[in-house]
């Protein structure tokens, strides 16, 4: 956390290709006066940003190397392969890595997915970045292999992507150093975990007492006098006695004798 300790902020990290923009509007609606700043950083840098303290916390890639370092998993992405517009496989709707046996792939020095071995045939020489490789796609001297989310980022009106099958793909994940989990990376741990602005966030509280339920089988109300659903107050004549009277005939005239 930086800043003073009247006006804190929070510095988030997010490597390329991830869209933090939804998280970053719940925060802002949450948290309005804890200012926080995005910080885009290359993604075999960001966890030595997080253990230098350059952010709090940062979306990665999968794995995050070392045990000082806590994730938490959000989505795994589509895996796809670039090409030109005019190549064979734009007619597909997806391509099985058998199918670029024959295809010199480009594996640049940035790569984010976790290759045994690349598939296809090796380039001459590795590029130093996905941006680069994206130049050499576009060039005609390979095709590339990323995450969706790249392909999107790199997006050329002379290129197009197809899903690829059966090839390993990339987790992205909220990570910070585990020496570092402060209340505001509670905070951000809840938003981006969908929990309501009421929830703990993980911080202990007491639970609020339940109300009492009825005991099963409990008092009952008691029958009025005059029997089941007379409804009238013990000692009361009813409506039609009241009427004749007290003892007198119907009417409440009196009987003349012979």
């Amino acid at each position: 956390m930086t800043g003073s300790e009247d006006s804190p902020a929070f510095r988030l990290a997010y490597v390329p290709g991830v869209t933090p923009s939804k998280w970053v509007r719940i925060w802002n609606e949450r948290l309005p006066h804890i200012p926080l700043t995005l910080h885009q950083v290359p993604a075999a840098e960001v966890c030595e940003a997080l253990r230098r303290g350059e952010a709090d916390a940062g979306f990665v890639r999968l794995p995050v190397d070392g045990d000082d370092l806590s994730a938490i998993p959000l989505y795994e992405e589509t895996t796809v392969v670039v090409i030109p517009k005019d190549h064979l496989f734009a007619a597909a709707d997806e391509v099985a890595v058998t199918d670029l046996a024959e295809e010199v792939v480009l594996h640049p020095l940035d790569d984010t997915l976790a290759w045994e071995q690349p598939p296809g045939r090796p380039a001459v020489g590795r590029p130093a970045t996905t941006a680069d490789a994206v130049e050499l796609v576009a060039a005609g001297i390979g095709v590339l292999i990323v995450p969706q989310s790249l392909a999107r980022l790199h997006h050329r009106r002379d290129l197009t992507y197809r899903t690829i099958t059966d090839v390993p793909t990339s987790r992205v994940a909220l990570s910070w150093p585990q020496e570092a989990t402060t209340d505001l990376v509670e905070d951000l741990i809840g938003i981006v975990r969908g929990r309501t602005v009421n929830s703990t966030r993980g911080r202990r509280t007491e639970p609020e007492p339940k109300a009492k339920r009825p005991e099963k089988g409990g008092t009952r109300r008691q029958q009025p006098a005059g029997g089941r659903g007379g409804g009238r107050t013990a000692g009361k004549p009813s409506a039609k006695n009241a009427r004749r009277g007290s003892g007198g005939a119907k009417g409440g005239k009196p009987r003349r004798r012979p």
